[in-house]
């Protein structure tokens, strides 16, 4: 009865259907969320860390994912099946927010948020080398091209920056490389058809299982101030990016189709530098602005 139950929210390759005006909206709401996620991390790191931020909205969140897997069915038999690829895509998903954490405190929400972007590039060049059907078209090896010299644009040494922002992109290019490495393993292992919730919660429980002591034997965990506004930051990265958001995201692609959904991708590091520009008062170099719109032109070309 719990595997009927399971199996009842596995769409089928033929249940899904192309993007319309409601999964469009979804996504723009989607991308619009995930674009503020750097800025609510950064906006209160005086208060609490960012290490410390992941840890705990990670392990708020994977709580009400676990129980949502077990209102829909999901049981001990179903987490121990999958244990082992479950474990590889925590530990990546821990690792992309270790490094999202580590960058942050280095260089800007806006750079953050386009390096971290990185992802559906590196992602199409895994799954090219090892998952046979998945392989590059010349449209998208131009993509790859592209984006990879719009890093090499947005990382040359500018006057406007010091070494330490350096610092922090190239965190955020290895927190892109990390996101891409969950999306292969998701892809080659039996985590491919198993529920989202099933994966989420791994990834969630992992990353707090792993940050949380981190957190807390650095001192950073000790010496956070729970102020009004890191309070709510938390919360909204807890309840609205970590949970609802993603669970958005594994919805619509039970429901729709995956290439599709990803021509959106790009509006993500569009919005997220949007936002660190308005709320963050983040400076814009000529050499990060061109190399970002490179890389999102790369991204469109490869997802598209």
């Amino acid at each position: 009865m719990n595997h009927q139950r399971t199996a009842s929210v596995i769409s089928t390759p033929s249940q899904r259907k192309s993007v319309d005006t409601t999964a469009a909206s979804l996504m723009l709401l989607f991308c619009l969320v995930l674009g503020f996620q750097q800025v609510a991390i950064k906006g209160v790191a005086e208060d609490i860390s960012p290490m410390v931020q992941i840890a705990l909205r990670s392990a708020i969140a994977g709580c009400l994912v676990v129980l949502l897997a077990y209102w829909r069915g999901i049981r001990w038999d179903d987490i121990s099946h999958h244990w082992q690829p479950g474990l590889l895509v925590g530990l990546g998903f821990a690792a992309e927010f270790a490094f999202v954490a580590c960058g942050l405190t280095y260089t800007l929400a806006s750079h953050m948020s386009v390096f971290l972007y990185t992802a559906p590039i590196f992602a199409a060049l895994g799954l090219h080398l090892w998952v046979p059907g998945e392989q590059l078209s010349s449209r998208q090896w131009w993509g790859v091209g592209l984006a990879f010299l719009g890093m090499v644009i947005a990382m040359a040494p500018s006057g406007a920056y010091g070494i330490d922002i350096i610092i922090g992109d190239a965190l955020g290019l290895l927190a892109g490389l990390s996101w891409a490495a969950t999306t292969i393993v998701i892809r080659k292992t039996s985590l491919s058809e198993a529920p989202a919730e099933l994966t989420l919660s791994y990834q969630l429980s992992v990353t707090a299982l792993l940050l949380l002591p981190v957190s807390a034997l650095s001192g950073q965990l000790m010496s956070a101030q729970f102020t009004s506004m890191a309070v709510a930051s938390l919360a909204f990265q807890a309840l609205i990016i970590s949970f609802a958001a993603l669970m958005l995201w594994f919805t619509l692609l039970r429901r729709y189709r995956a290439s599709q959904l990803g021509v959106f991708s790009f509006l993500g590091p569009l919005f997220g530098v949007l936002f660190g520009t308005l709320l963050l008062n983040e400076p814009l170099s000529i050499n990060f602005v061109l190399g970002g719109g490179v890389i999102l032109a790369g991204i469109v070309l490869v997802t598209r």
